[in-house]
């Protein structure tokens, strides 16, 4: 089976044939690369299969995985082709690594948040954990998508409070709207714009870590 979308993978140095790993797929903002989040996981690759996915839209300098047709507003159809293609991925990493079904975590930044807090709610309980930075989640997907059970989902959300291209109530609305459904939610306020500051890093580091034991 050949891949629906390329990425690029990192994994244990050493793999115990008989064990299955957690998994963490990462999703980039809008115009960047499958290269460019792999700093922000450094060291993860030590008990993760890492696999980050670069956007099957080209978007220069870098690709995308759907396109806008106003603000706060994805293509329709775009977005949707762009979820499904994630899912067929997720599928196919799930079929062609030794990973664990029960450990499947999902980490985006902007745009690739927008993704990842969208596939948790059409994946559900299938998910165990999303490091959403800076996203927000379409309308429709509220209003029109089949929404699964998120009872035992855990969320790591954040967005910072000078955020010039998303708005910090965006990221307030998505911790209020997880938390109405029941998932596990830790939402975390940062003094900056659009972008994952240091601070930010080290605190879903170690939130991940941590959800890794329980």
């Amino acid at each position: 089976m050949n891949s629906p979308m390329i990425y690029e993978l990192r994994r244990p140095k050493q793999t115990d044939p008989n064990k299955i790993y957690p998994a963490l797929f990462v999703m980039h903002g809008i115009g960047s690369n499958e290269q460019n989040m792999l700093s922000l996981v450094e060291g993860l690759e030590e008990k993760f299969f890492i696999f980050s996915v670069r956007g099957h839209l080209t978007q220069p300098p870098g690709y995308a995985f759907f396109t806008i047709e106003g603000y706060g507003k994805p293509h329709r159809a775009v977005f949707d082709e762009g979820i499904r293609k994630l899912t067929s991925f997720i599928d196919y990493a799930s079929e062609q690594y030794p990973i664990d079904p029960n450990q499947l975590y999902l980490l985006g930044f902007s745009q690739g948040a927008i993704v990842s807090m969208t596939l948790g709610l059409t994946l559900g309980n299938r998910i165990k954990g999303i490091i959403a930075l800076s996203g927000y989640i379409p309308g429709f997907v509220k209003e029109e998508y089949n929404i699964k059970p998120v009872n035992n989902l855990s969320l790591f959300i954040s967005h910072g409070d000078m955020d010039q291209v998303l708005p910090y109530e965006w990221g307030q609305a998505n911790n209020e709207y997880f938390k109405e459904l029941g998932a596990d939610v830790t939402f975390k306020t940062y003094h900056e714009g659009h972008t994952v500051s240091l601070r930010n890093q080290q605190d879903f580091m170690e939130w991940i870590k941590d959800s890794l034991k329980k």
